[in-house]
This record gives structure tokens, sequence and C-alpha cells, in this order.
């Protein structure tokens, strides 16, 4: 039986023993109702139906108050129902940009815990984000995308990173990327995330980078420095997520079969696997920026209500 590169830690510092394990999107949002707290989401340009129907769905659902910024647009697209609610505002101005630096400022007051994206070019609102003197990215902070997704053919939620920020992660991106997973994964109440590192093969080969990278990052967790952990790789993302293949291949880890979040070499191959699995495989996902001060979601325009809705209850529990 072939070996993959492997690390396994148990050190039962993070005290999540007590917080079941959140295995689905229903189980996130019950989770969230059960808090009784409401996070502070400040929408930048709300016009659009899903957004509108997302939100009004997490104000329903408790798990969310609303500060709408946009134009005058928000006066036909905001339903009555919801602008008349309790612990809904609506902050009116000029423009979009305007809008994006609005929302950030409440952030940095600490008069909104999330930040998300309505109808507004992807451009304008990171600008806002990434302002130097005024956004919300901490320096030497690293701004990547972290996407969650529930499948059918899977028996929990899988983690996966990076789809649309990194184009080409270095090894201390990587570190990062990881890390900032981490943190989310044992929010969720899972103490010991199972890492598959993916590739398209099992070989670590020096005419790709990402698999040499792999070694390092196997033997960094064996120095702890993910803390409590399992991770493993070079390996493709089907022997990350079935443990047939991986039996098949001679392969032995426990991660293979039963990855909590894959790292993947670049953001073709991330935003691939996103895309397919979208739209062949049945899959729900929820996403949110990391690096920021708060949680940012960065929906794109063709994301239903349902996962923008979703991405707020990720961004809820981030915040």
């Amino acid at each position: 039986m072939a070996t993959l590169p492997y690390f396994n830690m148990s050190r039962g510092q993070l005290n999540l023993k007590a917080m079941h394990e959140i295995r689905n999107f229903t189980q996130l949002t019950e989770h969230l109702k059960t808090t009784g707290v409401r996070k502070r989401v400040a929408v930048v340009c709300p016009y659009d139906e899903d957004t509108i129907a997302s939100i009004e769905k997490a104000y329903n659902e408790g798990i969310a108050e609303l500060i709408l910024i946009g134009d005058d647009r928000m006066e036909h697209a905001v339903p009555t129902s919801l602008k008349n609610a309790p612990g809904v505002s609506m902050l009116t101005t000029t423009d979009n940009d305007e809008a994006a630096r609005q929302a950030v400022a409440m952030i940095r007051s600490g008069n909104a815990d999330i930040l998300m994206k309505g109808l507004i070019n992807t451009d304008n609102f990171l600008r806002a984000i990434l302002n130097k003197e005024q956004g919300l990215l901490p320096k030497g902070a690293l701004l990547t995308h972290l996407s969650v997704a529930q499948l059918p053919g899977y028996h929990k939620l899988l983690f996966f990173s990076d789809v649309a920020v990194i184009p080409y992660p270095t090894l201390g991106q990587r570190v990062g990327i990881i890390n900032y997973d981490l943190s989310t994964c044992r929010k969720l109440g899972i103490s010991e995330p199972k890492v598959a590192l993916i590739h398209f093969t099992e070989k670590v080969n020096p005419k790709f980078p990402n698999s040499t990278d792999y070694v390092q990052l196997v033997d960094m967790a064996a120095q702890g420095e993910f803390g409590a952990v399992k991770m493993a790789g070079p390996m493709d993302a089907k022997t990350a997520c079935d443990r047939h293949s991986a039996a098949v291949k001679g392969l032995t880890s426990d991660v293979c079969g039963d990855a909590d979040l894959l790292i993947f070499p670049n953001i073709e191959s991330g935003n691939t696997f996103y895309k397919t699995i979208t739209l062949f495989g049945g899959a729900v996902i929820a996403g949110i920026l990391q690096g920021p001060t708060c949680p940012v979601i960065l929906s794109s325009r063709s994301d239903s209500a349902e996962s923008k809705f979703l991405s707020i209850a990720l961004a809820c529990i981030n915040a």
C-alpha cells in the first residue's frame, strides 16, 4: 500500500468538542438561530431580486439585521414589509461608489459586522475594501476566497479555496489561505479538519511547483504550524473525496475519501471545480472573502438567492 505524505495532530487546544460538527447548511442556519444573535449586514446596492430575497430570508430567519445602502433604486426594489421592519435601516447615496465607501465606513466605525455586495461592479466594490487609508484589509493581510459546498453525493460540507482571488498562490499565500480556511472550519465545529492538497497526481514533480509546495506544507503541519489538523497530498480531488478511489490506487491516509478542505493549485482549477459541481453536480454553495477585518460576501450576479442567503449564514458564523 502506498502512503501519501501525511500529518495527523491532536492537541485538544481548541475546546470545540462541546459544539457538534455542522455537516450541512440546515444545521448551520439552525445553529445560528439558537444563538439569538443577529449580525448587522451592510448591503451595498440591494437592487436585484436575488439579493433582496436572500437578505429578507436572513432577516426573517432571525440571523441578521440589515443596513441597506444605495441610490433611489432601493425605494422600488426593497419591499415595504422589509423597509418598515425593526432592525432594518436604509441609507440613500448618490451613486454605487459612494454606497461602497459608506458601507466600508460603517464597518470601520463598528456599526456593522458584515459587508455584502449587491448589484455593483466587483471592481468598484473591491476598490472601497482595498483602499489603503480607508479600506478593510490590514497591511500585510492576504485577501482570499473560501467556498463551502453541500453536494448530493458527499456526506458533509466541503470547503475549498481559492476560486476567485489569487491566480497562482505562492507558498506563503498557501499558508495564509489554509490558516484562514482552517479557522472557518473550526467555527463550524470541525476540531481537526482534514486538508487535501489537490494536484492531478500523487507524484511530486519540480515541473509543478505547487506539488513541491505541498511537501513543505505537510512538513509544516508536522511541526504544529497549523494546529490540530490532518493534512495530506498531493492527491486528486476524487481521491480526496472517495475512499474507493484511494483504495484502488493503494493510498492510505485518513484524509482520503473524507476531506473537509480542498486546497487547489491555482484559480483555474478551483474555479472550474466550482462551476462544474454547481452546474452538473447539484451543489449548493456559500462563499466569503477572508482577510478583511470583517467577512465579505462577494456573490456573483448569477448566484441564486439561496446561495446568497447561505453566504450570509457563513459570514454570520465568522463575524
